[in-house]
C-alpha cells in the first residue's frame, strides 16, 4: 500500500465539501449574473391573486419564513436539542415544510432576477440582491449534501443554517421593509 492511497479516503470528505462548496457557489453566481445583466420587466408575470407583485411577494416571503421555522424546529428535535429522540412524523414533518418552503419562494425570486433584477440603489437592496442569490447557493449545496456520505457530521447544519439565515436576511431587507412602507404595523 502506498502512502498515496492511504491519504486518498481522509482527503474524499474535504474534496468533496469542497465540491458542494463550489456548485453551491456556481449556482449562486450564476443567477447573480443571470438577475445582473437582464433587463428587468419592471411587471410581474402573475400575482396569484394578490393586488400586486410586491404584495405577493411580501406574504409568500412571510409564509415561507414560516415554514422555514418549522424547519429549524424540526431539525433542533431530530438532532436531538429539545431532549430525547424526536417521534417518527417529525422528520416527514421536516421534509415537507422544507419542500414547501422551497415551492413557495420560488415566485418571489423568479420574480425578483425576471421583474426586478439585481438591485444596487441602496445598501437595503443590494444586501437583498446578494443574500438572495446566496439563498439558492446555500440551498442547492445542501440538497447535495444530504446525498453524500461521508461528510463531516457538521455540513447538512451548516447548510441549512446558512439557508435560515439567507431566509430569515431576505425577509428582514424585503417583506418587513414593505410592510413598514405600505403601513403594516410590524415593528
Amino acid at each position: 500500500m502506498t502512502s498515496e492511497s492511504v491519504a486518498t479516503p481522509a482527503r474524499a470528505p474535504r474534496i468533496a465539501f469542497a465540491a458542494l462548496l463550489l456548485s453551491g457557489s456556481a449556482v449562486a453566481v450564476a443567477l447573480g449574473v443571470y438577475a445582473h445583466e437582464h433587463t428587468p420587466a419592471g411587471r410581474p408575470i402573475f400575482t396569484l391573486g394578490f393586488s400586486g407583485m410586491l404584495q405577493m411577494k411580501a406574504w409568500l416571503s412571510t409564509a415561507g419564513l414560516a415554514f422555514v421555522v418549522v424547519q429549524l424546529l424540526t431539525a433542533l428535535w431530530m438532532y436531538g436539542r429539545f431532549g430525547g429522540t424526536a417521534p417518527r412524523w417529525v422528520a416527514p414533518v421536516h421534509r415537507w415544510s422544507g419542500t414547501i418552503a422551497f415551492v413557495v419562494l420560488l415566485p418571489v425570486a423568479f420574480h425578483c432576477m425576471w421583474a426586478l433584477g439585481f438591485g444596487t440603489g441602496s445598501t437595503r437592496v443590494y444586501v437583498h440582491s446578494i443574500v438572495g442569490c446566496a439563498l439558492y447557493g446555500a440551498f442547492a449545496a445542501k440538497m447535495l449534501a444530504l446525498r453524500i456520505r461521508g461528510l463531516p457530521a457538521w455540513t447538512v447544519p451548516l447548510l441549512g443554517g446558512l439557508v435560515l439565515t439567507s431566509v430569515v436576511v431576505l425577509w428582514l431587507t424585503a417583506a418587513l421593509w414593505f410592510f413598514n412602507q405600505s403601513g403594516v404595523p410590524l415593528t
